[in-house]
């Protein structure tokens, strides 16, 4: 069975295929340091993961994954293009 993960926040667009970026903390290695989400994996979207009741979990559809990688935040301000990152995780100007 995938992984789940949530998409609380973002739904809706999950549900309309506008959200097609997601960044996630802690997603890319474990406490021993090693990769625990690849290029290539599937994952199981859902509503709310945490706090549910047994039977409770909302699961909205299986994604893969396409590019796992690093990168700071601040980047996409220098390099300007934090907007446009912004309309992928399904976010409004």
């Amino acid at each position: 069975m995938p992984r789940n993960i949530s998409f609380a926040l973002t739904t809706e667009q999950f549900k309309s295929r506008t959200k097609t970026v997601t960044r996630r903390l802690g997603w890319w290695e474990d406490k021993k340091r090693r990769r625990i989400i690849r290029a290539g994996d599937l994952l199981m979207g859902c509503e709310k993961c945490q706090g549910i009741e047994k039977g409770g979990l909302v699961r909205l559809g299986l994604i893969q994954v396409v590019d796992v990688r690093r990168e700071r935040l601040d980047a996409m301000m220098v390099h300007n293009y934090a907007m446009r990152e912004c309309e992928l995780e399904g976010f409004q100007k």
